[in-house]
């Protein structure tokens, strides 16, 4: 079933928006430290059920010990769990590190692909983590659908969906596809910064006329 055509309104609304947002973060980008396809696969992955900063915090050790798929496939797993301990859940993201360089070896020669259909049948990689790799390591554009980029899309009348991947078919419908990476770093952005979920500050907001759930 195809998405709906969103009306002329909603559309240059949008785009509003995202010009607004564009003025008001000029840095936004992904906050994981990443230097290859690689690292900021892993590093999303991780980032799951904690922070970037929490990430970032134990990337350096864990990228300069293991530097390629065949190193996380062949990781002595008490010592891996120990680099990531302080990430919480630190056996699972172990066991999903461990089997991602094995899938990687054993599936694309170590290397990581290019393709969304190929990235999101990598274990513990799903749209939105590949959406991340793809616009960020490869420059190809994608839209991530995390918690923030939901809400807020919610919030300024975007989508009334729940669903990541209807959400981020609502938002492909607004946006021109390459700015679809950076309006998600600058929704991201705003998320976390201004429109927060328990207490927007909608008062030094740059977007209110735009937002149709605006308190001021």
């Amino acid at each position: 079933m195809s998405t709906p055509r969103p009306e002329l309104a909603l559309v240059r609304r949008a785009r509003r928006v995202n010009r607004a947002l564009a003025e008001r973060y000029p840095d936004a980008r992904c906050e994981l430290d990443f230097r290859t396809p690689l690292e900021l696969l892993v590093a999303t992955v991780l980032s799951a059920q904690t922070t970037d900063v929490r990430v970032n915090s134990v990337t350096p050790t864990l990228f300069a010990r293991y530097p390629d798929a065949a190193a996380y496939a062949g990781a002595d797993r008490e010592e891996l769990e120990e680099i990531l301990r302080p990430l919480g859940f630190y056996r699972a993201k172990a066991r999903s590190v461990q089997g991602l360089g094995q899938a990687l070896v054993e599936r694309y020669a170590g290397e990581v692909p290019a393709r969304l259909d190929d990235l999101v049948t990598l274990p513990g990689v799903g749209r939105k983590t590949a959406n991340v790799v793809l616009g960020d390591a490869f420059g190809i554009p994608g839209i991530t659908v995390d918690t923030h980029v939901g809400r807020l899309a919610r919030r300024l009348g975007w989508t009334v969906q729940e669903d990541p991947v209807r959400v981020e078919q609502d938002i492909a419908a607004l946006i021109p596809r390459a700015e679809w990476t950076l309006v998600s770093h600058r929704l991201i952005f705003h998320g976390r910064r201004c429109c927060l979920a328990r207490r927007p500050d909608c008062a030094n907001c740059p977007i209110t006329r735009d937002c149709p759930s605006s308190l001021v």
